[in-house]
C-alpha cells in the first residue's frame, strides 16, 4: 500500500486548471475520505467509484482511503474527476503500476457498472491540459467525447468506454491504443441553416442594407416597426451573411458551448457564428450567466462571435437590458459569486427589435393606435439611453404596400451574394488591422479611432456639427466612425469620405427610413 498520484482538470469558467489527484490506501478504520473543496456531485464520487470498481471485478481496498485534490484552495465541481480518482485508488492498492498513471490526464464520469460516461467541458479541459502539461500530453477521455477531444491536435487522446478496458491497458504497459477511424474522423462542423436566405425579405431595402453593414463590421442594430414588417426574418438571416469562424474563434466558441452542455452530438465543432434568441422572460442570470454553485455561461457568452437577438426588446425587464452594457463595451462578462469570480468571453452582435408601442398598430395603414404619447414614451423608455448609445445603427421598418413589394423583388439579393461582399469587406479591414489583436471595425478602441484611424477633417464635419449641437455623444461619435470605416470597406475605399460619414451618422440617428 502506498500513495499514488495522477492528474485531472478542473474547469473554471471556460479555462482548464490542472488538478493533482492523490490517493493513500493505508491502515486505519475502513472508509474513504475526499478532501480538496469538493462539491456535492464530486463528494458522491465515492459511491460511484466503489460500485464501478466492484462491478468491474476489482477488489475494493478494506482499508482507510484518503483522496486529495490539489490545489486544495481551488473549488472542484462536477463528476469529471471520477476516472482519475478510480485509477489513483487502484494504483495505490497495487492493481496498476504507479508510473503508468503519473503523466496522463484522466477525465470522465463513472457509471455504477463501470461504464465511462461523457462529461461537459472536455474541450476547455484538454486545452488547459495542453497549456499546463510538459512535453507530450496524453489525455484519457470517454469515447462519447472523442470527437470533441480530437479538436486539439497537439494532444494524444485515448478514448475509453469502460473502466476494465482502461485498467487492462494500464496494467499491460503498452502504448496508447490507436483509435478507431470512426472515433477520430474529421469532426463534423455546424453549418448554416439552408432554409434561411436574405432574398426572402422583400420590401425593406434600407433594413437589408443595414444588415449587410452589421455583418461586415460587427456592429449592433436596433429595428423599430410594427409586427409583420420582417424584423425577426431579418435578424434570423444575419448569421447567413457572416463568414465561417476562424480556427481560434471556433475553438473559443466550441469551448463555451461545451461547458454549457450545448454541443450537438453530431457536430462537436462550432464553425458557424452562433445565433441566440432568448425569450423576453429570461432572467439576468440566463442572459449574462450565473448559478449558485456552478457558474454557467449565459446567452451573451453562448452568442460569442455570433448574434444575440432580443425580439420584443421593451418586454425584457429593464435591469436585464442594462446588464448588456458592460459586455457590449468590453467583450466579456464577469460573474461574481461568494465562491469567486468567473469571466466569460462575450463579443457578439446585438440585434434589438421593438414595436413602436404596446398595441403595435400602424397608424399609417389606417389602423387605430390606442396608445397615448406618454404610453409610447414609457414603453420605448425601457430601452435606456446608455444602452441605445451603444447601438451603432438604428432602422425604422415600415409596412410596405403590395406595389412596393412587387417593385422591390427585382432588387433583392441572396445571402450568398451579400455574404461575398461582406467577406471582401472583412478582408479589407483585417488587412488594415494587421499586427493588432482586432479583426473587425467594431473592435477598434476609441483611442485609435481618433489617431491612426481618424477620417479626414472634411469627412468629420457632419459629426463634429452634431457633437457641437448635442445630438451626438462622444460614445456615439466613436460608433459612427466605426460604421463609416465599414461603409468604406464595402465601397472598396481606402478611407471614409463625407458620403460614408453622412450615411453612418444617419444610421446612428435612425433617420434612414
Amino acid at each position: 500500500m502506498a500513495v499514488a498520484r495522477t492528474r485531472s482538470v478542473a474547469v473554471i469558467g471556460v479555462t482548464g486548471r490542472t488538478v493533482e489527484v492523490e490517493a493513500d490506501v493505508g491502515s486505519g478504520l475502513a472508509g474513504i475520505h475526499l478532501i480538496g473543496l469538493p462539491d456535492t456531485a464530486l463528494s458522491e464520487a465515492r459511491d460511484r467509484v466503489r460500485s464501478a470498481m466492484v462491478n468491474s471485478s476489482y477488489p475494493w481496498p478494506d482499508a482507510r482511503i484518503i483522496v486529495s485534490l490539489f490545489p486544495a484552495s481551488l473549488p472542484k465541481r462536477g463528476s469529471q474527476f471520477d476516472l482519475a480518482i478510480a485509477v489513483a485508488i487502484l494504483s495505490a492498492a497495487g492493481v496498476i503500476p504507479a508510473e503508468r498513471i503519473a503523466e496522463p490526464f484522466f477525465l470522465g464520469e463513472l457509471g455504477l457498472d463501470g461504464r465511462i460516461r461523457p462529461v461537459r467541458g472536455v474541450l476547455p479541459s484538454i486545452l488547459g491540459a495542453a497549456k499546463h502539461g510538459h512535453g507530450d500530453v496524453t489525455v484519457v477521455v470517454p469515447s462519447g467525447n472523442s470527437a470533441e477531444a480530437a479538436l486539439v491536435p497537439s494532444v494524444k487522446v485515448v478514448p475509453v468506454s469502460h473502466l476494465r478496458q482502461l485498467v487492462e491497458w494500464l496494467r499491460k504497459g503498452e502504448e496508447a491504443p490507436e483509435p478507431r477511424a470512426e472515433e477520430f474522423a474529421e469532426p463534423p462542423r455546424s453549418a448554416a441553416d439552408p432554409t434561411l436566405d436574405l432574398a426572402d425579405v422583400v420590401g425593406q431595402p434600407v433594413a437589408r442594407r443595414a444588415l449587410e453593414v452589421c455583418a461586415a463590421g460587427g456592429h449592433n442594430l436596433w429595428m423599430l416597426g410594427p409586427p409583420g414588417t420582417g424584423k425577426t426574418m431579418l435578424a434570423e438571416r444575419l448569421p447567413t451573411l457572416l463568414p465561417d469562424l476562424e480556427l481560434d474563434h471556433a475553438l473559443e466558441v466550441t469551448a463555451i458551448h461545451s461547458v454549457a452542455g450545448a454541443l450537438p452530438a453530431n457536430a462537436p465543432m462550432v464553425s458557424r457564428p452562433p445565433f441566440v434568441a432568448p425569450h423576453h422572460t429570461a432572467t439576468t442570470a440566463a442572459i449574462v450567466g450565473g448559478g449558485s454553485s456552478v457558474v454557467r455561461p449565459g446567452a451573451v457568452s453562448l452568442a460569442h462571435r455570433g448574434v444575440l437577438f432580443l425580439d420584443e426588446a421593451p418586454e425584457f425587464p429593464r435591469h436585464v437590458l442594462d446588464s448588456l452594457r458592460q459586455p457590449l463595451e468590453s467583450g466579456r462578462v464577469t460573474v461574481s459569486r461568494s465562491a469567486g469570480s468567473v469571466t466569460f468571453p462575450a463579443r457578439f452582435v446585438l440585434v434589438l427589435a421593438a414595436n413602436p408601442c404596446p398595441c403595435a398598430q400602424a397608424e399609417d395603414k389606417g389602423e387605430t393606435c390606442t396608445c397615448t404619447p406618454t404610453i409610447r414614451r414609457r414603453y420605448l423608455g425601457r430601452l435606456s439611453g446608455p444602452l441605445l448609445d451603444r447601438i451603432d445603427m438604428k432602422v425604422t421598418v415600415v409596412r410596405s404596400s403590395r406595389r412596393e413589394l412587387l417593385a422591390d423583388r427585382q432588387f433583392v439579393e441572396s445571402s450568398k451574394t451579400v455574404a461575398e461582399r461582406v467577406l471582401a469587406a472583412r478582408e479589407r479591414a483585417a488587412k488594415r488591422l494587421t499586427g493588432t489583436p482586432w479583426r473587425t471595425n467594431a473592435e477598434i478602441p476609441a483611442s485609435l479611432l481618433h489617431s491612426d484611424y481618424r477620417p479626414s477633417e472634411d469627412a468629420m464635419k457632419p459629426m463634429t456639427s452634431c457633437l457641437d449641437s448635442g445630438t451626438l455623444t462622444a460614445r456615439g461619435l466613436d460608433r459612427v466612425v466605426r460604421v463609416a470605416w465599414t461603409l468604406a470597406d464595402l465601397a472598396d475605399k481606402d478611407t471614409p469620405g463625407q458620403d460614408e460619414t453622412n450615411a453612418a451618422l444617419s444610421f446612428w440617428l435612425g433617420i434612414n427610413s
